[in-house]
This record gives C-alpha cells, sequence and structure tokens, in this order.
C-alpha cells in the first residue's frame, strides 16, 4: 500500500515541481528585465510605433493661408471687408506725415457705426513693407505673393505696373468667391464715414452692388459708369463666373485697366448672359470727387477717384476728414441748442483737380 500511495503522488509532485520553477524563473527574469536590450528594444519600438499612430491620427494638414485669414475676418455670414495695399500706400514720406492707410484707419475712427467693422477688415499687402506694417498696426493681414513682381512703389493711375497691380488683385478676389466667401472690397482712398452694409440691400438675388462715378437715377441701369474702388460681391457661381470671364481678358486688353474692361463685359451683355443682378449706388451715399454727394446726412464713403496721385489724394482726403469732423461738431452743437441746421459744403478737390496736370507723380 505505501508504494502505491508513492507511486501515485509521484506525478503530483513533479507538476509541482515544475510550477515552482517556472515562477522562480519568471520573478528572477522580470526583476532583470530593465536591464535586458531584447526588452528594451521591443518597448521602444512597441512605444514608437503607438506614438507614431496616434500622431497620424490625429495629424491636420496645414490650412490654405488665404482660408486661414479669411476665416479669421468674416463675420458669421462669410462676409468680410477687404483692402489691398502696398508700400506707397502705407509709409509716409516728407511732404505728407501721415500715410493713405493712417487715413483709410481714421476714417473708421471717426465714423458713424464703423469702428466695430475692423475687426471684419483684411488687409492684402502685395509687398513685405507693407505687410509688415500690417502686422505692426495689429490688423488681419494676408500677404498675397506675386513671383517676379514688385507693387512696391507708386503706380501712377494707368501705368503699366498700375494695370498689372489692379489685375493681380482682379484674380486673388475670383479666389476669395471660390473659397465660398462674400465682401465688400474698398479701395485705400475712400473714407468710410458711415456704417455701409445699412444702405447695402439686404436682398440676396442681388449678386453685385458697385460705386458709380456717375449716378444716372436708375440703381438697376446697366449704363451706369461703374467704379471699382467700392463694391459689394456675393459668392455664388454666377459672380465666380463673371469675375472668370473679367480676369480672363487680362492679356488682351491693352491699354485698359481692370475697371473698363469690367465696364466692356456688362454693356456686351455678360452679365443678362450669366443671369447675374447687379444695383449701382447712388452717389449720394455713396460717393466722390467725380460726382460729390449732396446731402451729407446721408452720404457713406467718399471715393478719392477722378484723381491721378497718391500726394494729390492725401491732400484731398484730409480736407474730407475735416470737413466731416467740421460737420459733426456743428451738428452736435445744433442739436445741444435746438438750432437751425448748418449750412454744409465739401471743400474744393484741387489736388485731384491739379493732378491731372503733372507728368508724374
Amino acid at each position: 500500500m505505501h508504494l502505491d500511495s508513492l507511486k501515485n503522488s509521484l506525478p503530483n509532485l513533479a507538476l509541482f515541481s515544475l510550477l515552482f520553477a517556472g515562477l522562480l524563473y519568471l520573478f528572477v527574469w522580470s526583476s532583470s528585465s530593465s536591464n535586458n536590450p531584447l526588452l528594451l528594444a521591443y518597448h521602444h519600438n512597441s512605444c514608437h510605433g503607438a506614438a507614431h499612430s496616434s500622431q497620424s491620427h490625429v495629424m491636420k494638414f496645414p490650412l490654405d493661408e488665404l482660408e486661414l485669414a479669411l476665416h479669421k475676418a468674416s463675420m458669421p455670414n462669410k462676409t468680410l471687408i477687404i483692402v489691398v495695399l502696398n508700400k506707397a500706400y502705407v509709409e509716409p514720406n516728407v511732404k505728407f506725415e501721415t500715410t493713405m492707410l493712417d487715413l483709410f484707419l481714421d476714417s473708421f475712427w471717426l465714423g458713424e457705426d464703423t469702428r466695430p467693422l475692423l475687426d471684419h477688415l483684411l488687409l492684402v499687402a502685395v509687398d513685405q513693407t507693407a505687410y509688415d506694417r500690417c502686422i505692426f498696426k495689429r490688423l488681419k493681414c494676408y500677404k498675397m505673393e506675386t513671383e517676379g513682381v514688385d507693387f512696391a512703389g507708386e503706380k501712377l493711375f494707368m501705368s503699366q505696373d498700375f494695370i498689372k497691380m489692379m489685375w493681380r488683385r482682379t484674380h486673388l478676389l475670383l479666389d476669395v468667391l471660390k473659397h465660398g466667401y462674400s465682401f465688400i472690397f474698398t479701395d485705400a482712398d475712400v473714407m468710410w464715414l458711415r456704417n455701409p452694409f445699412p444702405r447695402l440691400s439686404e436682398n440676396e438675388s442681388l449678386d453685385l452692388q458697385i460705386s458709380t462715378d456717375w449716378f444716372n437715377g436708375d440703381a438697376l441701369s446697366e449704363k451706369n459708369s461703374i467704379n471699382t474702388g467700392f463694391y459689394y460681391v456675393r459668392s455664388n457661381n454666377k459672380t465666380i463666373s463673371l469675375f472668370e470671364a473679367w480676369y480672363s481678358r487680362k492679356d488682351n486688353s491693352t491699354g485698359k485697366k481692370e475697371q473698363d474692361v469690367l465696364l466692356d463685359l456688362m454693356l456686351e451683355g455678360t452679365f443678362r448672359r450669366l443671369d447675374l443682378n447687379p444695383r449701382f449706388l447712388d452717389t449720394d451715399h455713396f460717393s466722390g470727387f467725380c460726382t460729390d454727394s449732396k446731402d451729407i446726412r446721408a452720404v457713406t464713403t467718399v471715393h478719392a477717384n477722378c484723381c491721378r496721385s497718391i500726394s494729390a489724394k492725401l491732400l484731398d482726403l484730409r480736407s474730407v476728414l475735416r470737413d466731416w469732423i467740421s460737420f459733426k461738431a456743428a451738428n452736435a452743437r445744433r442739436a445741444h441748442t435746438n438750432g437751425t441746421t448748418v449750412p454744409f459744403r465739401w471743400s474744393g478737390h484741387f489736388g485731384c483737380w491739379n493732378s491731372w496736370n503733372k507728368t508724374s507723380a
């Protein structure tokens, strides 16, 4: 009996011994694993692979720079204000301590309900100086790259460089529309005396609302003389097609600026062919030096159009802001004293009138 019991217990003893030896081996191996180069290599590769996998999962491709700039400046309805500037518009000279950019921004400060609009202004710089100045003033900035072209200096009206810069601007604005953004485009020589949005129609069927040099009294008439220094355009297939047709004529419009080409397209029936609905803005509200607004209480913007040089524009736009400040002060006094309305008249645009007699800036 004793021998049989011993025989029966041997398998159990052997199994127990194997289990004990296995546990002892695992303990010794795990305690030294921190010095085990194979385990370290495996651990490193596993962690590196996990991290790499995680990074690949959350990786974001760089955003289109234009899209990022548009998004930062946009209102919730994907609408913004765009102005294009070069070095000549941002750097003061000996003759004028101020710059066109300074006057432009001053108008937002002095205007009625215009200061909040600066949050939605995108300054497009065509050279490094304009971009640096924009950053310095803490505005929303985008640099428009144009390889092999220097747009830094003053481009005299209708010079070859002036025409090239206007076409490059048109191409950029086409890109903005293709990104799905609507915008007010404004030249920097436009003084914003009042918020223009209340004066612009909210009718979504209107695709383009554009200023005029001379308004014929009919906001729907294609016989108006358009001016591309201020306009509001909605992003849709019709306006994208218009800008594509517009830009496609760049190389077949010798001696014409882009504004002339857009006028040609309109007179040729392109607006109607595209089923595009335009509205032409009354100069009483959106005025300029070609046609002064007759009503200071209605005027929204003043454009230094019909002018040839920056120095002439600076001279006369400073007068516009002085006139505006004087009007506001007189109006405040009248309201306080219940007095009679003070007569108002714009100062003469002598700098711009005389600029046509000069052959250089």
